[in-house]
């Protein structure tokens, strides 16, 4: 599962802020279960919000969903991709290297 972008933590976050505010005030409840539903409500809604955040695209998947499919060449798709924009691995962990004296 991919980890949530700071948008969709903010616009979660600002929903169950809101709602529960909202709610409480709304209902005028003071009790125990009353205020446990609003909250319970309050975080149903934040996490729908959240997850339907948009999840920006990559640049070249968002390029080649753009470009039209009938006008590529063969030879334009087969070409190997610049060193530019190829993405470095990961390096390892310092302590999986150590030094041996």
């Amino acid at each position: 599962m991919p980890r949530p972008t700071a948008a969709q933590l903010a616009y979660g976050t600002a929903t169950v802020i809101a709602s529960t505010l909202l709610l409480l005030l709304l209902s005028q409840t003071s009790t125990g279960l009353g205020i446990a539903v609003v909250t319970a409500a309050a975080l149903a809604l934040g996490l729908l919000v959240a997850l339907t955040v948009p999840i920006p695209k990559r640049r070249a998947e968002a390029a080649r969903a753009a470009a039209p499919q009938a006008t590529a060449s063969p030879a334009a798709t087969a070409a190997p991709m610049p060193a530019a924009a190829r993405v470095p691995e990961p390096r390892a962990a310092a302590a999986e290297h150590s030094v041996r004296r």
